[in-house]
């Protein structure tokens, strides 16, 4: 390949809009590894839904753009999808609820099996990369970014629910990438604004944050994204993404994969260092692949003259562009003997979904056996979406709405509610200081989530879950027997 290609192989750039024309133009003439799709790339049907024959067309495109030049190996499609708040594509694909579900749920098998499913899902659209799970260990209400993004935060389970996730994902053929190393959830900045610093040493991550990187790097984990994160005990100052000694942190837990870059368009980054001079930091640094950088073309620029200055060894252009080629002819050949994953229509993984989320809902505080709400409950809070779900899932478990309990539902970021009984519909920290005497986290807000709340508010199920988090004088593990 020429400087001009290798350049290209390893940039993963985003575009705007639902057309991709102009863009496929751009990754043919830079010889692009390929391109994500945010939320503003999913067309969408006249009923809001995502347009699923569209979306198709886009990636297809997007996908001949990549090999135009020939190379025998596909290029990379990638998407945010987790479940949660992060989820690029909303219906008529299945709404998973946040990742936390899987703490709560406690069950290895039951990750693996939700990872297959979502991912299931991306292979028909043409997706073939997804920058899921995140494995950070969240400290609790400390942390702004991650919160229930997080599976747990006890490291141990955080690692073996990341690998599970993780190979069901590459079970149905799309690329994992976990994330974000160091670690993002015990850091009190968001790094989409500004650079958080992380105080721990180097001991100390290795106890905690490293641990689900390091067992998901002992599984053969493809990729691994790098965070923008300052680590005094590594690099003060330097976001971890273009710190030397970071990389060489995560080859040391023994990673030959594909170390990727969070998004370079980031304010932690591109506030600093604008233009082309992030990508070329990365790459010397030791990243393999650079994720929307600012503005592509200058990036693409900037590698090149770095390589032909002598100012970036073209030994390390040549490395990152080996790793990332290696891992797209890998997955090329991996994904050929997957076949068509089950399940893999759009909507077929809720009641996977559903299973999930009666597995996780967790009562604090309130009595375990029988009916929380006995006969007819009121709802306030939420979204009037969430509302409209409760009443959905009440009707259909025989709680009749507009008398009796009182139920505060706590939607992401929400205040500490009163009320009979407390739902956190997100992370579980606004429970904490909820003067409600029964105190429930969902760990959700889909359709499946509040089925699973009205069960156990009718009494019809149990409330299986245990805390994956401590929340306030609350242990983690808290939950019913």
């Amino acid at each position: 390949m020429s400087p001009e290609q290798k350049a290209g192989q390893v940039l993963l750039p985003f575009f705007t809009g639902t057309d991709p024309a102009a863009h496929a133009a751009v990754v043919e003439r830079l010889h692009l590894a390929g391109s994500i799709i945010m939320g503003d790339n999913v067309p969408l049907d006249p009923q809001g839904k995502v347009d699923l024959a569209a979306m198709g067309a886009t990636n297809h495109r997007l996908g001949q753009a990549a090999t135009a030049d020939g190379r025998p190996w596909p290029g990379m499609i990638g998407v945010d999808q987790e479940g949660g708040l992060v989820a690029r594509l909303g219906a008529p694909l299945t709404e998973w609820p946040a990742p936390m579900s899987f703490g709560a749920a406690g069950s290895g098998p039951l990750a693996r099996e939700a990872g297959q499913g979502l991912a299931g899902e991306l292979v028909p659209l043409g997706f073939n990369t997804d920058f899921a799970p995140d494995t950070d260990v969240t400290i609790g209400p400390a942390d702004p970014t991650i919160g229930a993004r997080s599976m747990s935060g006890d490291p141990d389970a955080a690692a073996t629910l990341g690998v599970a996730y993780s190979q069901g994902m590459l079970a149905a053929g799309v690329l994992p990438a976990v994330k974000h190393f160091p670690g993002h959830g015990s850091v009190t900045t968001d790094s989409h604004v500004n650079l958080p610093t992380q105080q721990a040493t180097v001991a100390e991550l290795s106890a905690r944050d490293w641990k689900p990187f390091r067992a998901a790097i002992a599984a053969g984990a493809p990729m691994v994204m790098a965070g923008h994160i300052a680590v005094p005990a590594l690099e003060p100052g330097v976001p971890a993404s273009l710190s030397a000694p970071t990389y060489t942190a995560l080859r040391g837990l023994g990673f030959k994969g594909v170390a990727v870059t969070d998004a370079l368009n980031m304010g932690a980054v591109h506030k600093k260092y604008p233009a082309g001079s992030a990508a070329v930091m990365a790459l010397a640094a030791g990243a393999d692949l650079l994720l929307m950088p600012a503005n592509v073309g200058q990036a693409h620029a900037a590698i090149v003259h770095a390589v032909a200055t002598g100012s970036l060894p073209a030994a390390r252009l040549e490395e990152a562009a080996l790793r990332v080629a290696t891992m797209m002819t890998w997955h090329a050949r991996a994904a050929a003997g997957t076949g068509k994953p089950p399940g893999s229509a759009a909507g077929s993984g809720a009641p996977l979904a559903a299973k999930v989320s009666a597995a996780a809902v967790t009562i604090l505080s309130g009595h375990c056996g029988g009916a929380l709400a006995p006969g007819a409950v009121r709802v306030a809070g939420g979204s009037p979406a969430d509302r409209a779900r409760f009443a959905d899932a009440a009707a259909r478990h025989g709680l009749a709405l507009g008398s009796g309990t009182l139920v505060s539902l706590i939607p992401f970021g929400g205040r500490p509610a009163g009320g009979d009984i407390a739902v956190a519909l997100d992370a579980p920290w606004p429970l904490q200081h909820s003067a409600a005497p029964v105190k429930v986290a969902l760990y959700g807000r889909t359709q499946g989530a509040f089925d699973a709340l009205a069960a156990v508010l009718a009494g019809t199920a149990p409330a299986p879950g245990k805390l994956p988090a401590a929340v306030g004088s609350y242990p983690a593990g808290t939950g019913c027997p």
